[in-house]
């Protein structure tokens, strides 16, 4: 069973994240912050990772950059998660490494969707 990690600060956002994927069958793990987020992931190689940008402290374009510079979880998908819309913002995140982009609110098939997507493609 594939295992995503939500990383958000809004605890709302994390459990609706988790309500949708775990009812599409998938493990789902939670980090509030980005150093938390961070550490996770090296802990438990999640099979994709959900990113909020808008962050206190550490925001996730600079998480997705930690996690994208660490040979331990360069390869972990992540698709940022954010109410950031702009094409510039769209841009950064892509430089940043980020596989994919869902802009808050989403549509929770949307969501479930688009992970499916990534969890189910062959192995490149």
């Amino acid at each position: 069973m594939a295992t995503i990690l939500v990383l958000d600060d809004d605890p709302a956002v994390r459990e609706l994240c988790a309500v949708v994927l775990r009812g599409e069958g998938f493990d789902v793990l939670q980090a509030g912050d980005a150093h938390s987020g961070i550490r996770t992931a090296h802990l438990e190689k999640p099979d994709l990772i959900l990113l909020d940008w808008m962050m206190p402290e550490v925001d996730g374009l600079d998480a997705l950059r930690q996690l994208k510079s660490s040979q331990e979880t360069a390869a972990i998908p992540v698709v940022m998660l954010t109410a950031l819309d702009g094409l510039a913002d769209v841009a950064l995140a892509t430089m940043g490494g980020a596989e994919s982009y869902v802009t808050k609110p989403f549509e929770p098939a949307d969501l479930a969707s688009l992970v499916r997507r990534y969890i189910d493609a062959p192995a490149a």
